[in-house]
């Protein structure tokens, strides 16, 4: 394809019916600013526009998938209307990727944080290798988990583990995302990208109305079970918590105690 896209933060490319979207600043551990995630908005709209892709493969660059939220990139302050933008680009990145036409597979190693859990949790398939380590750390940041984070993990995991893990935010492995089931495989260190490029090709292969078909019947259907279009608000909680005092001490107290650790 010669009109591929080109960006800051990310890396786009589409070969025949498979493409590929890496999260670029490894340098960052890929964390989500809003720059990122309008780029990715503007990526899942291009994918979408391509009729022949029928399979986009959603990595990381470097030692991570993603740190989750650069959370410096939404406190400016220019005033609430901007702020307010900004917070709710996260909602706007998962639902341009979990809209997108072709299947989604997320292959995740290093961290997958907050926001880029969410990330993930918009992919339609997700495999990460045995080392890949989960955390969801905005309550002890003092903010909500938004993006349409809340319904996207009851969906894949159920309520129960979903409060378990929000609110306690207690990092987990690999196997125990998949036994939860928000994975679909774990891979050992060295096969993940040869696992998800099958993955990608047996999908690639197959009728794509049928694959789109199927996965607009799945996303209507859980979208009914969650409530996904609720999300909408979320931008307001997490602006909330960006400006509510208790939770600034609990950011900084978090970010000072990592700094130490």
């Amino acid at each position: 394809m010669t009109d591929i896209p080109t960006f800051d933060t990310l890396a786009v490319s589409a070969t025949d019916a498979i493409g590929h979207l890496t999260l670029n600043q490894p340098d960052r551990l890929n964390a989500l600013s809003s720059q990122v995630l309008s780029e990715v908005i503007a990526a899942a709209r291009w994918f979408d526009s391509k009729a022949a892709v029928k399979v986009v493969v959603v990595t990381g660059a470097g030692r991570a998938f993603s740190a989750g939220a650069d959370l410096g990139t939404f406190q400016a302050a220019d005033g609430a209307r901007a702020t307010r933008e900004a917070a709710d680009l996260g909602r706007q990145m998962a639902e341009a990727l979990e809209a997108m036409r072709p299947v989604s597979i997320a292959g995740i190693h290093g961290w997958c944080v907050g926001g880029g859990l969410v990330l993930a949790a918009a992919c339609d398939l997700r495999l990460a290798t045995e080392s890949a380590q989960f955390s969801i750390p905005e309550v002890d940041l003092g903010i909500p988990l938004a993006w349409g984070g809340i319904p996207r993990l009851v969906r894949e995991i159920g309520p129960a583990l979903t409060r378990e893990l929000v609110m306690t935010c207690r990092p987990f492995g690999a196997d125990e995302a998949k036994r939860a089931g928000f994975l679909n495989d774990v891979v050992a260190e060295d096969a993940l990208e040869a696992r998800v490029a099958a993955l990608a090709e047996s999908l690639a292969a197959k009728p794509g109305h049928a694959l789109f078909s199927t996965k607009r019947h799945v996303n209507a259907v859980t979208s009914q079970m969650t409530g996904t279009a609720r999300s909408w608000s979320d931008a307001d909680g997490l602006l909330t918590g960006l400006n509510d005092p208790e939770c600034e001490a609990a950011r900084q107290d978090y970010l000072r105690n990592r700094r130490k650790s």
